[in-house]
């Protein structure tokens, strides 16, 4: 399918397949606790320890193959690479259903992490299908289809979890097997022959796909700072549930409340907000304004002495949904057609980097300074060090934007 044929269709059905496989991902999310403690028989901090190593079980897949999978997807297709992880997906949840010991968890999340190239192949149909100006928006949009997996997944796992600590696992396996039929049903291939390249072990590699990047040193900052952004966001799917069961003694039900409200929030932000104010106050602003936004949440995290101020810093929170869209818009715009999937896979290696680093050194830190027998308790660290992350963050861009206007100033002399 060519890019001036059917968009909007493509859009679509793109949208449905990340929602559908969000709410899958949002289902458990409220009961993961729970089955962790069942499983190893671990207390809070402990069993936050180990739901850590299961998220760097899952990433550390993901940050080999996501490369090789993005490439896979500019030599096939995005199709075919995308229907064998939707399967993926399905027979971890169902894995992770049935699991009787710890052992079976992280085999389930080896599993998923292997084929887990859904959202950088679902980034590489918009880039297919989207005309440079109009990339952000669609990635918002993207965004917004995450966000509103968000708002009914939560609710669905935490009202299933009233059932059992396994039950939300098999309903999100059976979505995710809804989710591979509708796919296999109306998904078209966006990727012309004539677009596609040889497939090149040098650059399906982690590290080669980013260093492929070297030529571009702006575009290589940037995917930088993604990597840092990402570090530290990683600590709300690392230690929310936990944070929140032990700072304000949440049950599944209240954690995806929390979480359903953060995704009507996100679909509001990355639906309509990524739409309107990334054209009028331009990407680099966009992602200066989202960084802040999160800076100033997490701190909020930190310190919030009741459940219901989570809340409140959830709105400016929302805001950092502006970031990935205006920085994705951003460099997508410094590569061709035939190398999107690459670029791509490179953000998703930097992204699986910051997974395979982040869940076990947030997860750390709030298993040490929420025990009682640590020097100081203090729940929140784990925000805090996600709040000087995003700082660093921000220092980062400001030289990477300067050196994007002064070449654009060059390009139009």
């Amino acid at each position: 399918m060519s890019r001036t044929e059917t968009p909007k269709r493509a859009l679509a059905v793109i949208f449905t397949t990340v929602l559908l496989n969000s709410i899958g991902f949002g289902i458990i999310i409220p009961v993961m606790p729970q089955l962790v403690m069942e499983v190893s028989g671990a207390s809070l901090s402990e069993a936050a320890m180990y739901g850590g190593w299961l998220m760097f079980a899952y990433a550390v897949m993901q940050f080999f193959f996501a490369p090789v999978l993005g490439n896979l997807s500019d030599r096939f297709g995005r199709r075919k690479v995308l229907l064998i992880s939707l399967v993926a997906f399905s027979v971890d949840y169902m894995v992770m259903g049935f699991a009787p010991t710890l052992a079976w968890l992280f085999a389930g999340r080896i599993i998923a992490g292997i084929a887990a190239s859904t959202n950088s192949i679902a980034n590489a149909y918009i880039a297919d299908i989207s005309p440079p100006e109009e990339r952000p928006q669609n990635f918002g949009l993207l965004g917004a289809a995450f966000g509103v997996g968000f708002i009914v997944g939560p609710l669905i796992g935490g009202f299933l979890g009233e059932f059992g600590s396994r039950t939300p696992f098999y309903a999100a396996a059976t979505l995710g097997i809804v989710n591979f039929l509708f796919a296999l049903s109306v998904l078209k291939e966006t990727l012309p022959l004539t677009e596609r390249r040889p497939f090149d072990v040098a650059r399906a590699n982690p590290l080669g796909a980013v260093m492929q990047l070297k030529t571009k040193p702006i575009l290589l900052g940037l995917v930088a700072t993604v990597f840092v952004f990402n570090l530290g966001y990683f600590v709300m799917p690392a230690t929310w549930s936990y944070y929140t069961i032990e700072r304000f003694d949440w049950s599944p039900r209240e954690i995806g409340y929390s979480l359903s409200f953060v995704g009507t929030l996100m679909v509001f932000v990355q639906g309509y907000l990524t739409r309107v104010a990334i054209p009028r106050i331009g990407a680099p602003r966009a992602a200066y304004v989202g960084l802040a936004c999160a800076l100033v949440s997490f701190l909020g995290y930190s310190f919030a002495p009741f459940g219901w101020m989570m809340y409140v810093v959830m709105v400016p929170g929302s805001l950092s949904g502006l970031t990935m869209p205006a920085l994705q818009g951003i460099m997508t715009g410094q590569v061709s057609a035939s190398s999107q999937g690459e670029l791509q896979g490179a953000i998703s290696s930097a992204s699986g980097l910051t997974a395979v680093l982040g869940p076990p050194v947030m997860t750390g830190l709030f298993s040490y300074f929420s025990r009682t027998t640590s020097i100081i308790y203090f729940p929140g660290a784990a925000f805090m060090c996600a709040a000087v992350l995003t700082l660093t963050s921000i220092l980062m861009l400001v030289p990477l934007f300067r050196r994007l206007q002064s070449a654009a100033k060059q390009a139009e002399h």
